[in-house]
């Protein structure tokens, strides 16, 4: 499956695309607290991260690219490993500094929802670092809504950050 919108291709991600993927994560890594890694990862250590994903079913990973470049991608994955949360998935979008908000979340998302919109899934489930008011309404944009905050559940650049859970409920 390929997209176009806003002047980026959208296609499923290949192995080609680790590096680049890496890049645009540690950028958040090292600069923000929207993940609460605290070390940049190596392309070696996301193999692993890489595998989870499919050209089918629920776990999907896909790539916005401009130009050649890969400046965006964003992800459907297991929320939680026991059986009974199969039909729920969680899910991730990343964007290179220069590609916010410029669409490519969006038209990441729009890939990814109509890729996975015949799977079995009934609810799809973000988390975000509050305070992200790009992530929030992105995420309202596509139908998600608070379900929830946990406070001060992670500790970065000496401070602790809320997450705010967000859910799609289909059906």
């Amino acid at each position: 499956m390929k997209a176009t919108s806003r002047g980026v291709d959208v296609r499923m991600a290949t192995v080609d695309d680790l590096e680049r993927i890496v890049v645009i994560y540690n950028h958040y890594v090292i600069h923000t607290p929207i993940t609460f890694d605290l070390a940049p990862v190596t392309v070696d250590d996301r193999r692993g991260w890489f595998e989870q994903f499919s050209t089918t079913g629920r776990h999907r990973l896909f790539v916005a690219v401009d130009r050649g470049n890969v400046v965006g991608y964003t992800a459907s994955h297991q929320f939680r490993t026991k059986a009974a949360y199969d039909t729920t998935v969680e899910t991730t979008v990343y964007c290179a500094p220069g590609a916010v908000g410029n669409g490519v979340g969006s038209s990441l998302y729009l890939a990814l929802f109509e890729a996975i919109a015949g799977e079995d899934i009934h609810s799809f489930l973000a988390a975000i670092t509050l305070p992200n008011e790009a992530s929030v309404a992105l995420h309202q944009r596509f139908g998600f809504t608070l379900a929830g905050v946990t406070h001060a559940v992670g500790r970065k650049f000496d401070r602790y950050w809320d997450v705010g859970w967000y859910e799609r409920i289909l059906g």
